[in-house]
């Protein structure tokens, strides 16, 4: 492969891979934010901004062809099996009548969805819910209970989802690179801000 037309985060991810770098690294290697490569993990299809495209082709066309051998491997069609193995933990947290939204960046579209980071092996996702919440929103929360699992019809990575409260904080855009936006929602008005459709049900039981 000596061309890529265009990167996603799951070919992004690829060539982090072949390079063998962790998040920290290859995010410095880009010129990029952890938090942006982590977001690659958690969601494949994602299209990355232009900018960030050209650094993906420069780190591509400088790197060996050893790690370009192992990238072309690494993207042969082979299903989903390393997409659906990561596994996420989401965080529906609750502050009276609100709920906790952030408004993620695509490539050409602005989505809402609850506060969410991925699950590094041997990490909590009750832990790791609460610490991305803080560091993309500025607000402490505390899990109440796990709401369950599932195969996000979405993204295809294992997605475990956490009922928290709020605790203290103000919430606003700490990450936004990713983030366009930060909002407390009112738990009646979800749907008009995430179809119904994609919301997991027990989050629907749990905040009626």
């Amino acid at each position: 492969m000596d061309v890529i037309d265009t990167w996603t985060g799951s070919s992004a991810c690829a060539l982090q891979q072949a390079l063998r770098m962790t998040n920290d690294g290859f995010a410095d290697h880009l010129g990029v934010a952890v938090r942006t490569v982590a977001s690659w993990h958690s969601t494949p299809d994602i299209v990355p901004r232009t900018e960030i495209q050209a650094a993906l082709d420069t780190a591509y066309e400088r790197a060996t062809d050893s790690v370009r051998r192992r990238f072309a491997l690494l993207t042969r069609p082979a299903g989903g099996v390393e997409a659906q193995a990561l596994r996420v933990a989401i965080a529906v947290v609750v502050k009276d009548d609100d709920v906790l939204l952030v408004c993620r960046r695509g490539s050409d579209s602005l989505t809402w969805q609850f506060p969410a980071g991925v699950v590094k092996p041997g990490a909590s996702p009750a832990v790791v819910a609460v610490e991305e919440t803080h560091a993309e929103t500025g607000v402490r929360c505390t899990v109440r209970e796990p709401l369950g699992s599932r195969i996000h019809p979405t993204t295809g990575v294992v997605a475990e989802y956490m009922a928290c409260e709020y605790l203290m904080g103000d919430a606003t855009n700490r990450d936004p690179l990713e983030n366009a936006d930060v909002a407390w929602v009112p738990r009646s008005a979800l749907t008009r801000f995430i179809p119904e459709q994609i919301i997991y049900p027990p989050i629907l039981e749990a905040l009626a």
